[in-house]
C-alpha cells in the first residue's frame, strides 16, 4: 500500500488507471462472493483518495463513486455499510478542483431507503438506518456549499431526505431533544448514539446550512409528513419538529418558517378541529423561541390569520358544518374540540403580541379592534349561517385576544398608544347588556392602564386597614398621563358609573370596577383627578341609596361595598389625616352596624333601612380635603354621567336591534327642518356638564355653566 501510494503521487496522471483497476477487480470480487478481496480494494481506494489531492483526482472519484455504488447496491448488510462508511470519508474531503458532471441522485435515494430499512434482525436493522443517516449526512455535506453540484435543496431531493431523517426521529420518540442550540457531539458519544440521536444531529445540521431562499424548501416536507402521517392531533411530535428547526436556522429567517405554518393552518381550515389546533400549538411555540425576529415583515397577516381561524371555528360550531351547504356527507363537528382550538389560537395571539415592540402591538389591538362588531360603530356580522348569536361569540373570541395582547403592554404615552379610535369602541361594550362582554372590557382596561404590575394586589375587594402592605409601585404622574385624563377621563368615569348601573353584574364586575379605580388613582392621578374620583365615589353611592332606581338589593350592596373600598384606598393615597379619620369612623359603624355594605359580608346578610351614620358624607370631605389645599368646587355638585348617542347605540340586547334602530335615527335625521323646530334648537339653554341639580318636590333647576367647564364635542376644540 505504501508503494502503491507513493507511486500515485509521484506519477498522480497514472490515478485514474489504478483507480480503474481497482475498481474493475472489486466488481469481479463481489461478483464472486470472495469479500475479503472486496475489502482490500476498498481500504486500497480509501486510503489513495485520503493521499492524492492533485488536479487529476477528479477522474479517480468517478471509479471510487462506481465501486461504492456497487457495494451499496449489494444485497448483503455488511457491504452496504462498508460501501456507507468509505462514501462518509469522501464526503469530508474538501477537493481543490470543482466537478461539473458528478451526480449524487442515486446515493440520496439509496441512503434514503436504507433509512427506512426493514431487515429481520433488529441490530443488523439498526445498523443500516444509522448507515444510511450516515450518508444523508455525508451528501448534503459534500454538496451544500458547491455551487457547482446539483442543488440538494431542490424538492426531489429535500422529498427523500427530509421524511427519512422524520421517520427515523420519530423511531425514537421516547428520547427527549437536547440542548437548544447545534448538538456537539464528541467521538466517544457519536459511538454511542442511537438512530434518533443520529438523525436529529444530522437534521440540525442540515437545516444550519439552509439560506434563506432554502428555507421553504427544508420545511415543506415536513408538513407533508405530518399530514400524511396524522401527527398534528398528537401534538408532541410535530412540537418537538419544530422546536429543532427553530433553534437550528438562523435567526433572522424565523419568520419564514412561521409564515409557511401560517399558510398550512389555512389550507387546513375546513381539516378536524384536532388538526388546526395541532398547527396552532406548534405556532405558539415557535413563536416564543423566535422571540422578536418572529413576525418578521407581515406583523398584520399573522394575526389577520389567526382571528380568521376563530371566525371559522364558530361558524363551524354553530352550525355543525364546514360546507356552507350543510352536505349529509359532511364531516361531524365536535363542539368540546372547537372550543379547544379556539382558546388555542386565542393563547397563541397572545404569545406573538408578547414577542412585538410596544409600538406595533398598539397597532395590533387597533387591528383587532377594527375587527369587532361594535353596535352601532362598525357592525360586522357575521355569516349568515351563524348569526346573531355567532356575532355575540366572534365578540367574546375577540375581546379575549384582545385581553390577551393588552397583557403587560407598558407604554409612557397613553395618549397616542390609546387612540381614539380605540378607546371609544372599546368603552361603547362596558354599556352592553351581556355580563361577559362588559366583564372582558374592563379587564383590559385595567389590563392597560396597569403599568407598574399592582393589578394582582387589587383582585379582590377589601378594606385594608393600611395600604402600605401592598408595596405599590407608585411613579409621579407625567404630563402625557395629564394629557391622557385631560381628553379621556370624563369618559371613564361614565363608563365606570354607567356600569355600576347594570343589573347583571356579578361578583367579578365589581372586583374589576374597583381594580379599575384603585389602579386609575395609582397610574394617572393628579390632584383634580383626585377629587374627581372621589365625587365619582360619592355618586356611586347615591346611586345605591336612589329610589327611582330599579337596582336590586345585592347590587345596591355590592355598590356601596365597592365605594367605601375605593374611599378607604383613596384617602390612604391623598394621606389627608382627617380625611382617613371620617372613613374610618363610617366603615367601623358599618362593621357594628351594617356589615353588609362592605365587601367582606355583601353576599352573606340581608340588607336593613340605612341611617345617615353609616354613610360617607360629601360635606365632611369637602371640608377636610379643602383644609389641605385641594380645590373641591367640584365635590359640591353630585356627579350625573351627561347621557350620549353612544347610549341609545349600546345599550341593545342584540347587534339586530341596533341595526334596526340605526335605520330609524337615520330615517327621523331626514324629516323636514322648519323655521319652529330651528328656533326650539336654538332657545334650548346648553346642556351642563355636571347635569341638573334637583332642587326641592323633585323639580329640576338648570344651572348657568360657565363657558370653560362646558363639555364640546371634540370637533369644536382646537
Amino acid at each position: 500500500m505504501e508503494k502503491l501510494t507513493f507511486y500515485a503521487l509521484s506519477a498522480p496522471e497514472k490515478l485514474d488507471r489504478i483507480g480503474a483497476y481497482l475498481s474493475e477487480r472489486l466488481s469481479r470480487d463481489v461478483a464472486r462472493h470472495r469479500y475479503g478481496y472486496v475489502c482490500i480494494a476498498m481500504e486500497a481506494l480509501d486510503q489513495l483518495l485520503m493521499a492524492c489531492h492533485c488536479q487529476s483526482i477528479n477522474l479517480f472519484v468517478e471509479s471510487f463513486l462506481k465501486m461504492v455504488r456497487k457495494l451499496l447496491e449489494a444485497d448483503k448488510p455488511n457491504l452496504q455499510i462498508l460501501g456507507t462508511n468509505s462514501f462518509v470519508k469522501f464526503a469530508n474531503i474538501e477537493e481543490d478542483t470543482p466537478s461539473y458532471h458528478r451526480s449524487y441522485d442515486f446515493f440520496v435515494s439509496r441512503f434514503s431507503e436504507m433509512c427506512h430499512s426493514s431487515y429481520e434482525d433488529p441490530d443488523i436493522r439498526t445498523k443500516i438506518r444509522m448507515a444510511g443517516i450516515k450518508g444523508l449526512q455525508g451528501v448534503v455535506r459534500k454538496t451544500v456549499n458547491d455551487e457547482l453540484q446539483a442543488n440538494i435543496w431542490d424538492p426531489q431531493h429535500m422529498d427523500k431526505i427530509v421524511p427519512s431523517l422524520l421517520f427515523n426521529l420519530q423511531q425514537g420518540e421516547g428520547t427527549e431533544s437536547r440542548s437548544p442550540s447545534p448538538l456537539q457531539a464528541s467521538e466517544r458519544e457519536k459511538e454511542k448514539e442511537s438512530p434518533a440521536e443520529l438523525t436529529e444531529r444530522c437534521f440540525r445540521e442540515l437545516l444550519g446550512r439552509a439560506a434563506y431562499g432554502n428555507i421553504k424548501n427544508a420545511v415543506t416536507p415536513v408538513l407533508t409528513h405530518l399530514d400524511n402521517h396524522s401527527l398534528w392531533e398528537s401534538k408532541t411530535f410535530a412540537v418537538r419538529c419544530f422546536k429543532i428547526i427553530m433553534y437550528s436556522i438562523q435567526s433572522q429567517h424565523s419568520h419564514l418558517v412561521i409564515q409557511q405554518l401560517l399558510s398550512h393552518l389555512d389550507a387546513n381550515s375546513k381539516n378536524s378541529a384536532t388538526v388546526r389546533a395541532g398547527i396552532v400549538e406548534v405556532l405558539l411555540e415557535a413563536a416564543a423561541i423566535a422571540a422578536s425576529g418572529s413576525v418578521g415583515p407581515t406583523v398584520l397577516e399573522v394575526f389577520n390569520t389567526l382571528l380568521r381561524q376563530l371566525r371559522l371555528s364558530v361558524d363551524y360550531e354553530l352550525t355543525g358544518s364546514y360546507d356552507s351547504c350543510g352536505n349529509i356527507g359532511s364531516k361531524i363537528i365536535k363542539e368540546h374540540e372547537e372550543r379547544q382550538l379556539q382558546e388555542a389560537v386565542i393563547k397563541t395571539i397572545g404569545s406573538f403580541a408578547n414577542t412585538l415592540p410596544t409600538y406595533q402591538r398598539s397597532e395590533v389591538m387597533l387591528f383587532i379592534m377594527g375587527k369587532i362588531p361594535v353596535p352601532g360603530m362598525h357592525p360586522v356580522l357575521a355569516s349568515e349561517k351563524s348569526g346573531l348569536e355567532g356575532n355575540r361569540m366572534i365578540q367574546v373570541m375577540l375581546l379575549k385576544s384582545l385581553l390577551q395582547v393588552t397583557t403587560g403592554f407598558q407604554t409612557t404615552n397613553m395618549l397616542t398608544a390609546l387612540p381614539s379610535s380605540f378607546l371609544d369602541p372599546l368603552l361603547a361594550f362596558t354599556l352592553m347588556e351581556d355580563a361577559e362582554i362588559r366583564l372582558l372590557v374592563l379587564e383590559i382596561l385595567v389590563s392597560l392602564i396597569d403599568r407598574h404590575d399592582n393589578w394582582p394586589k387589587f383582585t379582590s375587594i377589601s378594606i385594608i386597614s393600611d395600604i402600605a402592605v401592598l408595596k405599590l409601585k407608585v411613579d409621579k404622574c407625567s404630563r402625557q398621563d395629564n394629557l391622557f385624563m385631560k381628553k379621556h377621563a370624563q369618559q371613564l368615569y361614565r363608563h365606570i358609573f354607567l356600569a355600576c348601573k347594570e343589573e347583571s353584574s356579578s361578583q367579578p364586575h365589581f372586583e374589576a370596577l374597583y381594580a379599575l379605580l384603585a389602579l386609575l388613582s395609582i397610574e394617572l392621578a393628579n390632584e383634580e383627578v383626585v377629587v374627581d374620583l372621589i365625587r365619582l365615589a360619592l355618586a356611586l353611592q347615591d346611586l345605591a341609596l336612589a329610589n327611582e332606581e330599579t337596582l336590586p338589593i345585592y347590587n345596591r350592596c355590592a355598590i356601596h361595598a365597592l365605594s367605601a373600598s375605593y374611599l378607604n384606598l383613596i384617602c390612604q393615597l391623598t394621606t389627608v389625616p382627617a380625611f382617613c379619620q371620617h372613613v374610618q369612623e363610617v366603615i367601623e359603624m358599618r362593621q357594628k352596624e351594617v356589615p353588609f355594605l362592605l365587601p367582606e359580608d355583601v353576599f352573606i346578610e340581608s340588607p336593613r333601612s340605612l341611617e345617615g351614620h353609616v354613610l360617607f358624607l360629601q360635606s365632611k370631605i369637602t371640608e377636610v380635603l379643602g383644609g389641605s389645599g385641594y380645590n373641591t368646587d367640584r365635590l359640591a355638585t353630585p356627579y350625573v354621567p351627561l347621557p350620549t348617542d353612544e347610549d341609545r347605540l349600546s345599550k341593545r340586547k342584540s347587534i339586530g336591534e341596533t341595526i334596526s334602530l340605526q335605520v330609524e335615527v337615520e330615517s327621523r335625521n331626514t324629516e323636514e327642518i322648519t323655521f319652529e323646530t330651528l328656533k326650539n334648537a336654538i332657545g334650548t339653554p346648553p346642556p351642563s356638564p355636571s347635569g341638573t341639580i334637583t332642587a326641592g318636590y323633585g323639580q329640576t333647576q338648570s344651572r348657568s355653566v360657565p363657558v370653560y367647564e362646558m363639555k364640546f364635542p371634540d370637533l369644536c376644540v382646537y
